[in-house]
C-alpha cells in the first residue's frame, strides 16, 4: 500500500488549507485512515482519524477548526483545515492501518504546512 498526501502550503494566520491522502495498492478493508503531525523538534502527534465506517476522532487541539472525512470508493483522505495558527506548522502524514487480523500500518511521506503570522 502506497499513500501520497499533498495540499499543505504557505498561509497566513486565520487561513484555510485541505490535504489529502490517496492510497494506492492493496488497500485492506476495516481500516482506520488518519492524519498526523510533526514540528520541528517535536513528537508527532495525532490529528485526527475516521474508519471504514464513518467514524471520526480529532485532537482537542483542533477540534471545531479542522474537519477529516474519506472516501472508501477513492481510497482517499482529506483535512480540511480552518483558522490555521502558527502552532499548527508542521509536517503532516497520512497513516493508514488495520488493527483487525491480519494487522497492517502504513505511513504516507508527508506534507508542509506552514502558518505565517
Amino acid at each position: 500500500v502506497q499513500l501520497q498526501a499533498s495540499g499543505g502550503g504557505l498561509v497566513q494566520v486565520g487561513g484555510s488549507l485541505r490535504l489529502s491522502c490517496a492510497a494506492s495498492g492493496s488497500v485492506p478493508g476495516g481500516n482506520i485512515m488518519g492524519w498526523y503531525r510533526q514540528a520541528p523538534g517535536k513528537q508527532r502527534e495525532f490529528v485526527a482519524s475516521v474508519t471504514s465506517g464513518g467514524t471520526s476522532d480529532n485532537a482537542d487541539s483542533v477540534k471545531g477548526r479542522f474537519t477529516v472525512s474519506r472516501d472508501n470508493a477513492k481510497n482517499t483522505l482529506y483535512l480540511q483545515m480552518n483558522s490555521l495558527q502558527p502552532e499548527d506548522t508542521a509536517v503532516y502524514y497520512c497513516r493508514l492501518r488495520r488493527r483487525m487480523t491480519p494487522q497492517s500500518d502504513y505511513w504516507g511521506q508527508g506534507t508542509q504546512v506552514t502558518v505565517s503570522s
